[in-house]
């Protein structure tokens, strides 16, 4: 029987809204059971509060970077969310200017160009290794501001609601150059409802860009850290008879990936740890004869 792929996003991964430790014990977890999945690195995450995570100045910086480093050796890729999650970051002045636009939405931008998006993805890959973490794809922030939202519509109204292609011409010459950790980019643009198989966006020989959204929502808490959001049976019931895995699985889909939120997920103060680690028991008593784990990295690598 064709086995289907198993794997998660979680976005948001960072160590303030919950202390860097979270992320020792999250990787213990998905080291002991053998899950595989991705977790965001934001490298100038709350930048002008505590400066960037790459060039770290405090224990809770040097904490969280220990545990990056050790992420992929427990079935965890590191994709960027861009350098901010907000405002386009200055790589000359290390500031974000006043009135910048957000990242989220500059990467639909018509007018950017192959060399300016390759510039910047090159200063965040750079700032990564200059903390010793290596990025395997990237992820779009997400972003709710009037700015953004205003923009996105007028995008829309042009019939430009993809990403500039000029994005997957970028990420493909710096998987090229080796830039990326592997030969493929695995990346998260699109809603998480999105029901399509992984689209190759750009590909030279064994090299790649690919668009992997999940098909799931997030049931674990969502980035709203709120119990009204947990619902562990939308992933798999007590019995592991129904929920959206095992009809992907009965599918027998190409593969299934779910979406979460470190603010929900993480262990120890997000309300949803306790969901995840039922819904992962749930998986492996009832489908671990009919799933493969693999995080996106490896998943864009077997494709190609």
């Amino acid at each position: 029987m064709k086995k289907t792929i198993l794997s998660f996003y979680c976005d948001d991964t960072n160590p303030y809204c919950a202390p860097p430790e979270a992320l020792k014990i999250f990787l213990d977890f998905t080291a002991s059971e053998g899950i595989a999945g991705e977790a965001s690195v934001i490298l100038g995450y709350e930048w002008s509060e505590h400066g960037l995570i790459s060039r770290p100045t405090t224990d809770i910086q040097n904490t969280y970077l220990e545990q990056v480093r050790r992420a992929f050796s427990c079935g965890i890729d590191s994709q960027f969310e861009l350098m901010t999650h907000g405002g386009l970051f200055d790589f000359e002045d290390y500031c974000i200017c006043a009135n910048a636009m957000h990242e989220g939405i500059w990467l639909f931008e018509p007018a950017v160009t192959v060399a300016e998006y390759e510039s910047y993805f090159t200063a965040i890959l750079s700032e990564g290794e200059r903390a010793g973490v290596r990025f395997t794809g990237l992820t779009q922030p997400g972003c709710g501001c009037e700015a953004c939202v205003r923009r996105h519509q007028e995008l829309n109204s042009g019939n430009q609601s993809d990403p500039n292609p000029n994005v997957w011409r970028a990420l493909l010459n710096l998987a090229k150059g080796g830039k990326f950790r592997g030969r493929t980019v695995p990346c998260f643009f699109g809603g998480a409802l999105e029901q399509g198989a992984a689209r190759c966006m750009a590909r030279d020989g064994a090299y790649g860009a690919y668009n992997l959204p999940p098909n799931m929502e997030d049931r674990f808490g969502k980035w709203l850290n709120s119990p009204e959001y947990i619902d562990e049976d939308y992933y798999i019931t007590v019995d592991g008879q129904s929920g959206c895995i095992v009809d992907f699985v009965r599918a027998q889909a190409p593969y299934c990936m779910f979406y979460t939120h470190w603010q929900g997920l993480n262990p120890i103060n997000g309300v949803g740890w306790k969901a995840f680690t039922r819904v992962i028991q749930r998986l492996q008593k009832y489908l671990h004869e009919d799933v493969i784990w693999m995080c996106p990295s490896e998943y864009t690598d077997h494709l190609t």
